[in-house]
């Protein structure tokens, strides 16, 4: 995948933004109009431009201010196209500068929007729209992380060694892809109390997860998934003949990519499995309530005991620093990674998907472990501090992992330092981006990169609507 595009200097760019030099430094409060134009966005909501107007008169900080305006609706300006057919609402969403639907990114691109859906219809239907396209296309192939739009196309990765069909951008399985659309469809659920995506066309998404997840415990050999690149970059493939480096069949489930589609070294990613013990269960519950199919249900609830079990057992390891704490992989046969990635699920983040809280004993000890130099993957510099992965590599902090820590602490200082880095590393932008370096927020990747926008809109807004205080400059 294309993510690895760097930009330096101090010109602005971005999906609408305009190309001209700024220096914060000469102007300060003085900032460019760098969100798309009006008659160029995708989407429009009234009641999102009413909360950039409530945000922008209440905080002080115009800066935060100016960030909080481009980032927040980011999604719908530049990243949705309706694809509604008939009466059947359809939602396509780009991941930004690259021109295809992941089913993470999708979801989490509009997830800060849910909590507003019985206030403004039109983004209701948007919302609505997005799960009966997920469910589309995971029955097209539940092994597949991201799609197009176009049933026909044929990508850049069409010639991977793997199962590839039209209309699939990528093939990496990651158990999160499945894990999203279920996050989304039942909060969806939880708020509007609206049945319709649970069709037919979702019970069957619902019983290839569970199909794909149960293959991919491999109890009953390696299952049918295989996959390998022509590439030089080692992360790209997997290893041992296309089905990644051997498990032991111990109840947890392999993720052969993480969800920064980067492949797992050892296959049971932990975080990953955390997140399908909440997933199943969220089905369960619609598949009873809603659909009443109890059969389905309670095979959903057996596995996530299973898995949850699993890595009660597996999954967690004496530290000789730490104590008791999660690891990132471990293989089932006694060997494990230390460390955490950016991108979510990852260890930090477990609270923020509400797969354990954050005052667990053993979450609060891997959190000091990850963020700390213990971690390898965890960076500081003269620009900030954060936590990065292999994808982009050394040095390069990715802005998520600034958001996650202020979602999951406890600690109000803590917080503010997180919306002081986080406003000091846009690179005179207006937006965040996937990583920076360091030592120099100018030297970033993606200029155009819309989950984390959003991500950032939501924690802003949680503070705003929480601790207010926490946001002055």
């Amino acid at each position: 995948m294309k993510r690895r595009t760097f930009i330096q200097n101090s010109a602005l760019f971005g999906a609408g933004m305009l190309a001209s030099k700024f220096s914060f430094a000469e102007s300060f409060n003085q900032f460019p109009t760098v969100r798309t134009a009006v008659d160029k966005r995708h989407f429009s909501s009234k009641l999102v431009e009413d909360m950039i107007k409530e945000f922008q008169k209440n905080v002080a900080d115009k800066e935060m201010g100016w960030l909080f305006n481009n980032c927040l609706p980011n999604t719908l300006d530049t990243t949705v196209f309706d694809e509604t057919k008939g009466n059947r609402q359809l939602t396509y969403v780009i991941t930004g500068d690259i021109d295809a639907m992941w089913l993470r990114d999708s979801s989490a691109q509009v997830w800060p929007y849910i909590q507003f859906v019985n206030k403004d219809k039109k983004l209701k239907n948007l919302i609505l729209g997005l799960i009966n396209k997920q469910s589309e296309c995971i029955n097209i192939d539940p092994y597949a992380n991201a799609f197009y739009n176009d049933p026909t196309k044929k990508g850049e990765w069409f010639s991977d060694h793997t199962d590839m069909k039209p209309g699939m951008h990528e093939r990496k399985w990651e158990i999160d892809s499945l894990c999203y659309p279920i996050r989304l469809a039942y909060n969806y659920w939880k708020e509007t109390n609206d049945t319709t995506p649970f069709d037919d066309t979702w019970v069957k998404a619902q019983e290839k997860t569970l199909q794909t997840f149960k293959e991919q415990q491999r109890k009953d050999g390696l299952g049918p998934y295989k996959f390998e690149r022509t590439t030089s970059r080692g992360t790209d493939t997997l290893q041992v003949d296309g089905y990644g480096y051997p498990v032991n069949p111990v109840g947890l489930i392999v993720s052969s990519f993480r969800p920064s589609d980067d492949c797992s070294i050892f296959g049971f990613l932990i975080p990953s499995n955390l997140f399908a013990i909440v997933s199943l269960r969220e089905s369960a519950e619609i598949l009873r309530k809603v659909k009443n199919n109890t059969a389905l249900a309670e095979q959903m609830e057996a596995l996530a005991t299973e898995v949850e079990n699993a890595v009660n057992r597996y999954g967690i390891i004496d530290h000789p620093e730490h104590g008791r704490i999660y690891a990132f992989e471990v293989d089932g046969f006694g060997s494990y990674l230390m460390m955490d990635d950016a991108n979510v699920p990852s260890l930090l983040a477990l609270p923020y998907l509400n797969a354990i809280d954050k005052n667990d004993e053993v979450y609060k000890r891997t959190r000091a472990f990850i963020l700390s130099e213990k971690n390898p993957f965890f960076f500081k510099g003269t620009a900030a501090e954060g936590i990065g992965g292999p994808h982009i590599g050394r040095d390069m902090i990715w802005p998520m992992s600034i958001i996650m820590r202020a979602f999951t602490s406890t600690d109000d200082e803590e917080i503010r330092q997180c919306v002081q880095m986080l406003k000091k590393t846009h690179g005179d932008t207006g937006f965040m981006h996937e990583s920076f370096h360091k030592d120099n927020p100018k030297k970033f990747t993606r200029h155009w990169f819309a989950w984390t926008n959003t991500l950032f809109g939501e924690l802003m807004w949680k503070l705003y609507k929480e601790k207010p205080e926490l946001l002055k400059a």
